[in-house]
């Protein structure tokens, strides 16, 4: 039902070509999932998010069980169901979103009480609710409930917080009981080597299908982001898929991949489409900029997407200017196309085993 296998290692970096199977397909690593908070992609149909060659998205645990409620999703057939979309889910375990509440939300052993950013309602999150909600809405891989580390964090913070995170996980290991499911672990540490090392050991003889870095991309310079997304990648087992949370832009994506990361996510494309910022091979630009309003070239003609094989930068201007709704659409469509194309040539030069010769970030 799950498996995952290194087909091919990167001789010029640690990056490796894989497939993902699951039971809603398979996925060529290393991969992109785009995401889809509360049950879908903004602004993009099933059909368009397999247009751009999405293998498979990300749902939000805490946002689904707020609205519309895991219970109506799992009577409704399932998420994959839901939001007509037939391949595979991830779904994160909500602990990020409950943690940057704040104030909101008050941690203890048993879990976290918060309250609803929605209505200001009182609700309890315990790591067997976690996964109780995850099993409810049928992800194919679900993730262990984590209490990320913030930036900055004193070594006592961490280490608490490193601690509580496997003490949860445990509690995670023993009450997902799904079959059809899978359950990735998520190592802390912020930014200490050696208490990542910790986190690891911890997270890994506890036990898990997959691992996930967290902790990351949460406001430290890059530098210190790959220093840590390194040092915690080679102590991930290598018949295991490594998930980077939370990053980042497509360049940010080269270089962990490059590092042994199998999958990514990111808001990025599609919020940074909706404000007129798009990725070309030329680097990324404003749309919205005056120079583009009379401008009839394709806005990437090195990217193949429906966007930019049938719409010109001055269309895609007006429509951003003028605040139009299919302008946020198109914008998107052509934001996640690229990611999409990118992967695509991080795994073509993994299989050809040539050098990342990519464009430099602008």
């Amino acid at each position: 039902m799950f498996s995952f296998k290194v087909i091919k290692h990167h001789s010029h970096s640690r990056a490796r070509l894989g497939v993902l199977t699951t039971p809603h397909g398979e996925i060529e690593t290393p991969a992109f999932m785009p995401v889809g908070t509360q049950a879908t992609v903004k602004a993009l149909s099933p059909e368009e998010l397999k247009a751009c060659n999405s293998q498979i998205i990300l749902g939000n645990t805490y946002h689904l069980y707020l609205r519309p409620g895991h219970e109506t999703i799992r009577k409704l057939g399932g998420l994959h169901r839901f939001m007509n979309w037939d391949r595979p889910i991830l779904t994160d375990s909500g602990g990020f979103q409950v943690f940057s509440l704040g104030d909101l939300a008050k941690v203890s052993e048993e879990g976290v009480v918060f309250k609803s950013h929605l209505d200001g309602s009182t609700h309890n999150f315990t790591p067997e609710k976690s996964m109780e909600i995850q099993q409810a809405l049928g992800a194919d891989i679900a993730m262990t409930f984590d209490e990320p580390t913030p930036y900055p964090a004193s070594r006592e913070k961490t280490q608490q917080s490193l601690d509580l995170t496997a003490r949860w996980a445990k509690r995670c290991r023993a009450a997902f009981q799904s079959e059809s499911q899978t359950l990735f672990g998520i190592v802390q540490g912020g930014m200490y080597k050696d208490l990542r090392t910790q986190s690891a050991e911890q997270i890994v003889n506890i036990g898990f299908e997959g691992y996930a870095i967290g902790g990351l991309s949460v406001g430290e310079e890059k530098d210190l982001l790959f220093e840590m997304t390194e040092h915690t990648a080679a102590l991930l087992p290598e018949n295991r898929p490594r998930y980077l949370m939370g990053v980042g832009t497509p360049w940010d994506i080269l270089r962990s991949a490059g590092l042994g990361v199998d999958l990514q996510d990111c808001v990025m494309p599609t919020r940074n489409a909706r404000n007129g910022s798009l990725f070309t091979h030329e680097g990324k630009i404003n749309i919205r900029n005056a120079q583009f309003k009379d401008d009839g070239l394709p806005l990437d003609p090195d990217c193949n997407c429906y966007v930019c094989q049938n719409y010109s930068r001055a269309y895609l201007s007006h429509l951003s200017r003028a605040d139009e709704i299919f302008g946020l659409r198109l914008n998107s469509i052509h934001n996640v196309a690229f990611y999409q194309q990118w992967m695509e040539k991080i795994r073509n030069a993994i299989r050809n085993d040539e050098p990342f010769d990519f464009p430099e970030e602008r």
